[in-house]
């Protein structure tokens, strides 16, 4: 993961241990087929497009809430 990226999405989730849950999840769904919701590249990380989507406003906590349950 890049600094640059976990900083973004803190100014956005402040909350580290809110924001390492909200990575992970994003990534287990990458991981299941989802598709990443921006253009990142292909040499770009799982964890690293979970810190950008939700850097950009793409991603919230209850979306995740909501395709966990």
């Amino acid at each position: 993961m890049k600094a640059q990226y976990i900083e973004e999405a803190s100014k956005v989730i402040p909350d580290t241990h809110v924001l390492i849950n909200m990575v992970s999840r994003r990534v287990r769904q990458l991981n299941a087929g989802s598709r990443p919701l921006i253009d990142a590249g292909v040499s770009v990380g799982l964890a690293d497009v979970a810190l950008l989507e939700i850097a950009q406003g793409k991603i919230v906590l209850s979306e995740l809430l909501v395709d966990a349950a």
